[in-house]
């Protein structure tokens, strides 16, 4: 028994000398400067380069998940932007790891704060272009190929950048949307849900005319185009009794709402001819004034 214990001892006075070593060894100074008020030594080295690896390895983790559901073209966009933004990352980090261990890095962070707030006021549109470009790529808000309408203008989009999103219109002209428009500006995603859209078509016809007839003649011309999908779906609505008219409009299913206007406008030629053909009337606004004559 004896002899068990003194091995016990042994052996930790050997762990306790071992231990000691290794903290004398971190408490060897690399660097001091003259006044003796900057002392590093290769424990804090040691830290700054744990925490620096735990930063990057978040930071992957982070990348893998913002990423997972992105498609493959976005994905490469995304880790473009999120190269950048990672070095920043480790600056602040790196200038708090050494603000804590007694460096006094004021100066850095006070130079740091003015040049981004100089900065930051000089491109502060450019930031917000990017800074929306990175959330269009995460929350897959809009995708190539898109039928989009954002302050009252239309297009088809063709490329998604960083800064500006580019769109060909109905008219062929190429629509550059800067990215920030789409956190002050409502968009409307016409495609999102599907390459189908619900159109329609309004149109008033004289008061006395059939209404039941109206609404078989607007059936026939709107299920008579092509272009029409699932002419079951197709509908008339009775809109309103208006000032000089009985308001109908037909609604209908397109496959292609982004050239959804010449179909609409076929629609309309036929719908002319079938009314003309049945004698229903398209009534132009009318007045009636009455005049009085003043007896005395």
């Amino acid at each position: 028994m004896m002899t068990q214990d003194l091995d016990k001892i042994e052996n930790v006075i050997s762990e306790s000398s071992l231990w000691e070593k290794f903290v004398k060894f971190l408490d060897i100074v690399v660097y001091e400067n003259a006044k003796h008020t900057i002392e590093i030594t290769i424990g804090y080295v040691l830290l700054i380069l744990i925490i620096l690896m735990a930063t990057s390895f978040l930071l992957r983790w982070g990348r893998k998940l913002l990423t997972r559901r992105m498609p493959e073209e976005d994905k490469v966009k995304f880790v473009t932007v999120f190269s950048f933004a990672r070095w920043l990352i480790y600056l602040i980090v790196l200038l708090i790891v050494m603000d804590s261990i007694g460096i006094d890095v004021t100066a850095v962070f006070a130079a740091s704060a003015a040049l981004l707030i100089g900065v930051g006021l000089a491109l502060q549109t450019l930031f917000q272009d990017i800074i929306s470009g990175v959330f269009i790529l995460v929350d897959q808000t809009v995708h190539v190929g898109d039928i989009i309408e954002i302050d009252g203008k239309v297009g088809r989009v063709e490329e998604i950048k960083l800064r500006t999103t580019r769109a060909v219109t109905i008219d062929n002209r190429v629509l550059v949307i800067p990215n920030h428009l789409y956190l002050t500006n409502s968009l409307f995603n016409w495609t999102q849900n599907g390459t189908t859209t619900r159109e329609s078509v309004t149109v008033g016809v004289a008061y006395g005319s059939d209404v039941q007839l109206v609404k078989k003649l607007l059936l026939e011309a709107a299920n008579s185009h092509p272009e029409i999908i699932d002419p079951a779906e197709t509908i008339v609505q009775f809109m309103d009794f208006g000032d000089s008219s009985l308001n109908f409009r037909v609604i209908f299913t397109l496959g292609d709402s982004f050239n959804a206007n010449n179909p609409k406008s076929d629609i309309r030629f036929e719908i002319d001819r079938l009314f003309r053909e049945n004698n229903i009337t398209i009534p132009f606004p009318q007045r009636d004034v009455h005049i009085f004559q003043n007896k005395s």
